[in-house]
């Protein structure tokens, strides 16, 4: 290799032939220690001289740092539709990484992906990535109907954005929906037909609604190893195809209910005093970027001739975000954030005492399988 292209001092370059060094990744692949017995350099040499060899190696794609995520230009996330939800995320999705949104049936977690299928449309400069979405169900039917509302409503949701520009996107056009019944179905779907809308440019979102339907119905209880084995091969084809494309990967989880008897080597993620869990444990866990949690809570909000049930959006864990949450509500023009107002129940004070407060699931109803 010629040392010359890494700009280095003539007496850096020298000691690297000497060391019969041929290669950057070569040289990568040893430590400092290593470098420092072959060379006979310095350790803020053998430094610079790594720092060098990894832009080199890297090309035009440096590894990005947390910072770097948080730091983001407009345009490089993908706008939730609300400058609320957006101010909790910093701007938005990363373009980089699988974001996970749990919660209970009912919750309001389709609403927000479907919500950020129509946002993705739009041009940059108002939080979008000019471009489609891939939208795949794993239980329930697509819910076409809400979808068309959502999309008559564009205008009530983005009054910032020019009307003529709302009006000239054709939404449900670039929405495309795949259904799979089966595991075998969703990994041919990921590796085979999605990559086909990526590589043309047809789709900047892909959104997975439900993760866990499937694993929970294949899967018995006494088949972690073989269900964690077939979860980390599809996490790595999620990974590949938003690194490769810079897609956000938005997946909807199920929740598990947490047995009362305390478990210390559960790994709870800050929510120790939560009933429930994300679904597919800490194997899962370990391959989410982002993890949301959406809470109902109790109370009413009215906004207008409209009201609904107050919801929590909740940060658990991210590497470029703290622990922190916002209201938000599911109205009829999507979900918007809802700020701190006092709810309609007689003596009841401000919404920010409901945070604690998660409305309690019917009895009969076992976990949270019902994607909503």
């Amino acid at each position: 290799m010629n040392w010359e292209r890494l700009n280095l001092s003539p007496r850096i370059t020298a000691a690297l032939q000497k060391g019969n060094l041929n290669s950057a990744k070569e040289l990568l692949g040893l430590s400092v220690l290593e470098l420092q017995a072959l060379t006979h350099l310095s350790t803020s040499d053998v430094q610079q001289l790594r720092r060098a060899a990894a832009r080199l190696y890297c090309g035009a794609a440096p590894v990005r740092t947390a910072l770097d995520v948080r730091n983001s230009e407009p345009g490089e996330k993908l706008s939730l539709a609300c400058p609320l939800l957006d101010a909790l995320l910093h701007g938005g999705l990363p373009l980089c990484g699988i974001t996970e949104l749990s919660g209970e049936s009912g919750a309001g977690k389709t609403q927000l992906g479907l919500q950020l299928c129509l946002s993705v449309q739009y041009p940059a400069e108002w939080g979008g990535l000019g471009s489609g979405a891939v939208y795949i169900c794993t239980e329930d039917a697509f819910p076409i109907k809400r979808l068309r509302q959502l999309i008559t409503q564009q205008p009530r949701l983005r009054p910032d954005i020019p009307q003529a520009l709302v009006h000239s996107i054709r939404f449900s056009d670039n929405i495309y929906i795949e259904h799979t019944a089966d595991l075998g179905a969703l990994q041919s779907c990921i590796a085979q037909r999605v990559p086909v809308l990526l590589s043309r440019g047809l789709v900047r979102l892909v959104v997975i609604d439900s993760i866990a339907a499937l694993f929970r119905s294949e899967f018995q209880a006494d088949e972690s190893m073989e269900r964690a084995r077939h979860l980390l091969a599809l996490s790595g084809t999620l990974h590949h195809l938003s690194h490769s494309h810079k897609v956000p990967v938005f997946c909807i989880n199920q929740v598990t209910d947490v047995i009362d008897s305390p478990n210390p080597g559960r790994c709870e993620f800050g929510l120790v005093e939560s009933r429930i869990l994300p679904a597919l444990g800490l194997a899962w866990a370990n391959q989410v970027m982002v993890r949301l949690m959406l809470w109902r809570l109790e109370g009413t909000v009215s906004d207008g001739d409209q009201s609904c049930a107050p919801r929590r959006l909740e940060v658990v864990f991210a590497p470029h975000l703290p622990q922190a949450s916002c209201l938000c509500g599911v109205w009829l023009e999507g979900v918007r954030g809802i700020p701190d107002v006092v709810r309609e129940d007689p003596g009841a004070s401000t919404l920010t005492e409901a945070l604690c407060r998660p409305v309690e699931r019917d009895p009969e109803q076992k976990d949270g399988s019902m994607v909503s």
